[in-house]
């Protein structure tokens, strides 16, 4: 038993010995590793402190830094391994350091892109207001008809609201029995010689009973007492109330129908709030409603209502349209398109040209020879696909209407520093 227990106590430490020597070979080995590595590699590269720190003989070009396109912001002023990856530096000639604000991209490469551009022009831009509204009544043509004595309906003419009706169609007739009093004076007193003012106050007496002049008239000329009388319609339309029933009496002053004139319309069209500058009263308009064909209506606008929608963020636009055959009726859907005067000549770019990066508007601009540069650009309206720009770019230049963000997809791995997103 002792023996087994000495036999095992030199195993062990057999083991640790060895485990111990293993340590050591293996530390003098790292160290001479490292040694080596050190007295092979150059220097980690210093950042650079000047441009323009050399040549390239071989391709006989200036370079103006050394750079990990992987970490394009970092420049070195030697070559050497990058400090970031496993790789070398690249360098950066001054052919392509020297604008920092552009980048070059092949021939080749913009067609892989899908580069296209378009010229800045300038001209004239009509920008064109289209709006959604529906059809109302236009309420400056509303016509009340009241009883102007008492008096009894005794026949009614029209029966329903809505009913259409033409101008001076009988509506209703009355029975007054306060004119037949007044109406019996003045033919007795027309009848008498040398009563001259005691006509004129007979006349006047039936104008306080509510007679009209053309009423006083037909009595004067027929000589007979009319104590029953039409009322008719004074404008064409439809009825929008109907206050008279048959056999019921009236007052003086009650409503007995509210004409609504259909000759002209009004359509109420919510117009963006951002529009509300280009539209004014008095611009001409055409408006088309679907469930007429698409067929066109001449108006105006009439007035832009002082309120604006909080949850759409409209203004509404209230045009009225000329109607004469009655056609458009109140509830219907109508198209209203605007088109402003032409305004002064202004530079214009390709809407799709403009890059809005929610500080700031960007426009990459063609250089020539493969050159590309973002340029910050203040824009106005819209209309038409074009963009108007107030400032930064100038008639004849050529900006990318196509292929803007892998051109500055490009210019990071190039380093250039006027990125599109970055803050002015």
């Amino acid at each position: 038993m002792n023996i087994n227990r000495t036999a095992v106590a030199v195993v062990l430490v057999l083991a640790v010995a060895a485990g111990y020597g293993l340590y050591r070979l293996g530390l003098d080995r790292g160290a001479q590793t490292i040694a080596a590595a050190t007295v092979a590699a150059p220097a980690t590269p210093m950042p650079v402190t000047a441009a323009g720190t050399g040549s390239d003989a071989a391709k006989g070009k200036k370079v103006l830094y050394w750079h990990d396109p992987m970490v394009p912001g970092q420049k070195f002023d030697k070559p050497g391994k990058s400090p970031f990856m496993d790789m070398d530096l690249v360098p950066v000639y001054a052919e392509e350091g020297g604008d920092q604000g552009s980048v070059a991209i092949s021939a080749r490469m913009q067609q892989n892109l899908g580069v296209r551009t378009a010229e800045v022009t300038k001209h004239a831009l009509a920008p064109t207001v289209e709006a959604v509204g529906t059809v109302a009544y236009n309420e400056r043509d509303v016509v009340v008809v009241q009883a102007r004595s008492n008096g009894f309906v005794e026949r009614l003419f029209v029966r329903a609201v809505l009913d259409p009706v033409r101008q001076g169609q009988p509506l209703a007739e009355l029975y007054v029995p306060e004119w037949v009093a007044a109406q019996e004076e003045y033919l007795s007193v027309a009848r008498m010689a040398n009563a001259g003012a005691l006509v004129d106050g007979a006349r006047q007496r039936m104008r306080l009973a509510g007679m009209s002049d053309a009423q006083i008239q037909s009595v004067a000329t027929s000589g007979k007492v009319q104590a029953r009388f039409t009322v008719t319609a004074p404008i064409g339309g439809v009825i929008a109330e109907l206050g008279a029933r048959e056999g019921m009496t009236v007052a003086p002053g009650a409503p007995l129908f509210r004409i609504n004139g259909l000759s002209t319309v009004w359509v109420n069209a919510e117009v963006p709030e951002s529009l509300a500058a280009q539209v004014r009263p008095g611009s001409v308009v055409e408006a088309r409603a679907p469930a007429l064909g698409g067929a066109a209506f001449k108006g105006k606008v009439t007035a832009i209502l002082p309120e604006v929608n909080p949850a759409t963020r409209t203004l509404k636009m209230r045009v009225e349209l000329a109607n004469p055959a009655g056609a458009l009726v109140p509830g219907m859907f109508a198209t209203v398109i605007l088109k402003p005067a032409a305004r002064v000549e202004m530079l214009q770019v390709p809407t799709e040209a403009v890059i809005t990066t929610g500080k700031r508007s960007v426009v990459v601009v063609a250089m020539g020879d493969g050159r590309f540069a973002p340029v910050d650009v203040e824009i106005g309206m819209e209309a038409n696909g074009q963009t108007e720009i107030r400032k930064g770019l100038e008639a004849g230049q050529q900006v990318v209407v196509s292929g803007q963000f892998l051109i500055d997809s490009e210019a990071s791995l190039k380093g250039i520093t006027a990125r599109m997103g970055a803050a002015p």
